[in-house]
């Protein structure tokens, strides 16, 4: 009776013992848990961007044909595919390729009038008559215009006054939307990518030493890129004094320079 009593005692006592080194070792595994969670949860972000300049390589031009009002559609057809033509082939003189160019506009349009037909009525006032006119008008068409427009990517920049001029002589009376672009922006987006890592990892380590932060590794790196091309918006008119002399000045359009940008975010662990 004695043994049975000793034997329960130190089974109880087995019991709590367990229950209570379960209980450490679940309220340790938790406090890890914790701690490890928070640790992953320790982030530094830290942004820059790298700003590299360059002068554009490629320029684009729009140059339009806009006949006057023919009478017959075929007539404005016609004269709108000849003036196109003849602009498509001094453009092949001047070294533009083909495959540079781009027809982004063919309208056939009518052109309207309101016509009026005059009619009369008598009136009678004060046994007096009275004529007088009533319009009974109409909306009838009086002829068409075709207006076709090329795109031009232009290869030689040193070209693109005499592309225009050039163009303008051989019938097209409109020239505009003139934009210049960088044709491989790779090499440029490189440089920029390092200028901005370069300047976060330096930034990152400027605020650690004034903050007293601690990094550690860094675990992630994004990107947006991106580059500013240049537009001119202006448009020249073949009917203008500067077109219409034999000794036509050529005009200088200047390019500038664009700039390509790129902007990273580093991502560190603190410790």
């Amino acid at each position: 009776m004695e043994n049975n009593s000793q034997n329960n005692y130190l089974s109880k006592n087995l019991v709590v013992t367990l229950l209570i080194i379960g209980a450490f070792s679940l309220g340790a595994l938790a406090i890890l848990r914790e701690k490890i969670t928070q640790n992953d949860q320790e982030r530094f972000n830290v942004s820059a961007e790298g700003k590299i300049f360059a002068k554009p390589d490629i320029a684009n031009i729009t140059l339009s044909v806009v006949t006057d009002t023919k009478k017959e559609a075929q007539e404005a057809v016609q004269e709108g595919a000849e003036k196109m033509n003849q602009v498509i082939d001094k453009l092949g003189e001047l070294g533009v390729d083909k495959k540079d160019i781009k027809t982004t506009q063919y309208s056939l349009n009518p052109k309207y009038e309101y016509l009026k037909e005059v009619n009369s009525e008598v009136l009678e006032i004060d046994n007096v008559e009275y004529i007088r006119p009533t319009d009974n008008g109409k909306r009838m068409i009086v002829g068409y215009t075709l207006n076709q427009s090329v795109t031009v990517k232009i290869r030689d920049l040193e070209k693109i006054g005499d592309i225009i001029k050039e163009s303008t002589d051989m019938g097209a009376n409109q020239t505009g939307g003139v934009s210049f672009t960088i044709d491989d922006t790779d090499e440029l987006k490189k440089q920029a990518r390092s200028e901005a890592i370069k300047e976060a990892k330096e930034k990152a380590n400027e605020i650690a030493d004034e903050s007293g932060l601690q990094l550690g590794k860094l675990v992630n790196v994004s990107e947006y890129e991106g580059y500013t091309p240049v537009y001119r918006n202006d448009y020249a008119y073949a009917e203008s004094a500067i077109f219409e002399a034999d000794s036509a000045a050529i005009p200088d359009i200047e390019s500038g320079e664009m700039e390509v940008t790129v902007n990273v975010t580093l991502t560190y662990k603190v410790k």
